[in-house]
């Protein structure tokens, strides 16, 4: 089978996520954890819902609904295949690493337990992992990812290029998601509504750089542009392509010398246009005295 550029995009970041999972640990039962017979190859546990809390480091700022419920029906046919990740916290309870979707959607449909890995991870490794996760979807916007390597940076003092190793990209990609905090709140918002794409994002922080006033209108423009074309745009309107000079007039010597008489006479400028013995006289003033100097001249009344 051939194996496509997406295919292996999700094993590199495959490979990303279990290089953030510590080697498994197997916690005691806890009182109130419905603990089934756990495999002890995956180390799977059920889980109640009911002790499962949200993920505070969660990249996504919404979900899709319909995509929501078509895994809702999935699970209440066959269940849930792919076991989330959870970690312990106080109090008996689970907090939600990876598989969020899967928890709701099993609420959905009337689950009382998930199938769950229960990892002992720290803060950091618990939103790598939730970070790692969110790009393995291709229906993450781009302002979510870009808040989410913000929060690594801020939160956990990670420099560019510890970020990029630990999600699987490189500085120049985490450096341009970074950028995109810069762009006006409303393009922004074009892009958590999937108006514009990343690749769109970046031609516009070209223009960030250069005339920041016209981002915002040049963006609505955007939306029903390709990428290529909005490069191409923001690249003339940073680069304006220069007007071609205007030809230089071809004057017969009998005219050149007509105009030049009647310059003399009346003192303003004057352009003869002939072709074969038909054209006309161009006077041009830049006074009133000089437009009454022409009427005189020309036997005003």
């Amino acid at each position: 089978m051939l194996k496509t550029p997406a295919t292996e995009k999700r094993k590199a970041l495959g490979r990303g996520l279990e290089t953030l999972l510590p080697p498994r640990q197997h916690p005691p039962a806890q009182p109130g954890v419905a603990v089934a017979r756990a495999t002890p190859a995956e180390g799977v546990s059920e889980l109640e819902l009911e002790l499962l809390d949200p993920n505070p480091y969660q990249t996504r700022s919404n979900l899709d609904e319909f995509a929501l419920a078509e895994l809702r029906d999935s699970i209440a046919a066959v269940g849930v295949v792919e076991p989330v990740i959870v970690r312990p916290v106080p109090a008996g309870r689970f907090q939600i690493i990876a598989g969020e979707r899967r928890v709701k959607a099993s609420r959905m449909c009337g689950k009382t337990t998930v199938p769950a890995v229960v990892r002992q991870v720290s803060d950091q490794q618990a939103m790598e992992m939730t970070i790692v996760e969110n790009l393995l979807r291709e229906d993450v916007n781009p302002m979510d990812q870009a808040h989410a390597l913000s929060r690594l940076s801020r939160e956990f003092r990670l420099t560019q290029d510890e970020i990029a190793g630990r999600i699987g990209k490189d500085r120049t990609t985490v450096a341009n998601f970074l950028r995109l905090l810069k762009l006006p709140e409303n393009v922004q918002d074009l892009l958590r509504q999937d108006k514009l794409s990343f690749g769109h994002a970046k031609a516009l922080l070209t223009l960030l750089g250069h005339a920041p006033d016209a981002v915002a209108r040049t963006a609505e423009r955007a939306t029903s542009l390709s990428v290529r074309q909005t490069e191409q745009l923001v690249d003339e309107m940073i680069h304006p392509p220069e007007k071609a000079p205007k030809p230089e007039r071809v004057v017969d010597a009998n005219v050149r010398e007509a105009e030049q008489q009647l310059q003399r006479s009346l003192g303003v400028r004057v352009t003869i246009t002939d072709r074969n013995g038909r054209g006309r006289i161009l006077l041009e003033y830049s006074s009133l005295e000089d437009f009454d100097r022409i009427l005189d001249a020309l036997g005003r009344k």
